[in-house]
């Protein structure tokens, strides 16, 4: 067995063992990953795996690669929390050995591994590689782009551009037209920075164009046909374009906030970032900057730089450029080698503590998850009882509860509530019912958020109502029928 061989199956056995260590006992949470295990488990039910779906409904908020992988994991394993978090793990691991491969061949074995290390313990690597989210497989097909792009511009060997295009139409597939365009503007701005436009002629961009259609638009052409203009209203109009033009958390839409992220998902190799950066910025040093190092920031930079412009801010958006991160501070501890041993070690070990004493029980309280909220009830219901959630609505208690759960709103309350297609409301796609619909002839069970509790004083007749379970953050009732 060669020696690149011996690594990479040493980093997939330590990946494996970092992403999936616990993932069976950290519960679905609210409100990202349930929206995605229950959208994959209601197309695999219903046996339509191009159209997502939840709560009954079409559901356009990403494409549909990363249902693939949780209906392939759902099979394999059944519908469970290991299953849900077993392809963000297989992902975090071909990651790790993509950026050693890459690393290796930029510099050498050394710099691989401890690439490699640094990356597999930044905090937010090792926490998205066990979050059920579509972002390291996007990491992955992103970042193949700009692998294949330099490997085949540094070497000339220009056939490797073809393969671009595919990862291109995969990171689409996953995530939608960022996986195109953000590569090719990082592409873009290297070689403008080189000054090197005769490269843009050799891009094979009219065939590279088709191979990407090919494989992303096929599944994009089927959506339309299915569902026409309303697929691309939702799609592109409000989980892409309004998405990057009106910001959907205001209060974080602040010009420091990628910043932040940068720092904190970098831990515990923070502290070199200042230093790796000062190395590079300085005006006299710029001259000597070779190309890799050169394409190495622009990679990372380009990322970060492109979001903090976007409205919309998401701790997962600038993921790929830790792939870069990584490298530069390999390079930049390279000659300590036994400090970069010595905290990748403390840094599992950390984390393997983090799983079982923080992941698995803040997961599972009820302000995260309704795991618990759910089993209260969910041997005791029927197909003809009715379950409502009044307050905190969460998709996480319909995945493990096996049930329709409908949202209790007042009834002038809910035409605004609805969705439209020219706002975030195009998200509320869960079933409503008012007060007044509730039936009397039906047994009905309340999830009620504490922080509703005096206005469900005021709008029911608390006498009526049985109390099956409490929890910090929720109370479960009943109300038979009558």
């Amino acid at each position: 067995m060669t020696t690149a061989k011996k690594d990479l199956l040493l980093i997939s056995a330590a990946g494996f063992i970092l992403f999936m260590l616990g993932n069976w006992a950290i519960a679905i949470t609210d409100p990202v990953e349930s929206n995605y295990t229950l959208t994959a488990t209601e197309m695999l039910r219903s046996g339509d795996y191009v159209s997502p779906r939840i709560y009954g409904n079409y559901w356009y908020d990403k494409p549909a690669f990363f249902y693939w992988e949780l209906i392939a994991a759902y099979k394999l394993f059944g519908i469970n929390e290991f299953a849900s978090r077993f392809f963000p793990g297989v992902f975090g691991v071909l990651g790790l050995c993509m950026t050693y491969g890459f690393a290796r061949r930029l510099y050498d074995r050394k710099t691989g591994l401890m690439a490699a290390g640094v990356l597999g313990t930044c905090f937010e690597y090792w926490l998205l590689s066990k979050t059920v989210i579509t972002d390291l497989t996007l990491f992955v097909f992103f970042n193949a782009v700009l692998i294949c792009f330099f490997l085949g511009y540094s070497t000339g060997k220009r056939n490797l551009y073809y393969l671009c295009y595919l990862f291109a139409g995969l990171a689409t597939l996953d995530k939608g037209p960022i996986g195109l365009l953000l590569p090719g503007f990082v592409l873009t701005v290297f070689l403008c920075i080189r000054r090197d436009f005769k490269e843009f002629l050799r891009l094979r961009l009219p065939s590279g164009l088709v191979l990407y259609a090919l494989v992303a638009g096929s599944w994009y052409y089927m959506m339309y046909t299915i569902h026409g203009m309303d697929f691309i209203n939702n799609f592109l109009g409000v989980h892409n374009f309004l998405r990057a033009t009106q910001s959907e958390h205001p209060r974080w839409d602040v010009w420091w906030y990628y910043l932040m992220i940068f720092f904190l998902g970098c831990l515990p190799w923070s502290w070199t970032l200042p230093a790796v950066i000062r190395k590079y910025v300085k005006l006299r040093q710029k001259p000597v900057i070779d190309m890799t190092t050169a394409f190495l920031l622009t990679w990372a930079l380009v990322v970060n730089i492109f979001y903090q412009c976007m409205a919309t801010k998401y701790t997962t958006y600038t993921l790929p450029a830790l792939l870069p991160i990584a490298i530069l501070v390999a390079r930049y501890l390279y000659n300590r080698e036994v400090l970069v041993k010595r905290m990748v070690i403390g840094a599992v070990a950390v984390y393997g503590v983090l799983t079982f004493a923080l992941a698995v029980p803040a997961c599972s309280d009820e302000g995260y998850s309704g795991k618990n909220v759910a089993a209260v009830y969910k041997d005791m219901v029927t197909e003809d009882d009715l379950v409502v959630s009044y307050g905190d609505y969460k998709t996480s208690i319909v995945f493990y509860g096996g049930k329709m759960v409908y949202r209790l709103e007042k009834a002038e309350s809910i035409p605004g509530m609805l969705p439209d297609g020219k706002s975030w409301n195009a998200k509320n796609v869960m079933p409503f019912i008012s007060f007044e619909e509730l039936p009397e002839d039906r047994r009905v069970f309340l999830i009620l958020n504490n922080r509703r509790f005096d206005s469900f004083e005021k709008d029911f007749k608390v006498d009526e109502w049985k109390l099956l379970g409490e929890f910090k953050a929720a109370k479960v009732y009943v109300r038979e029928a009558r």
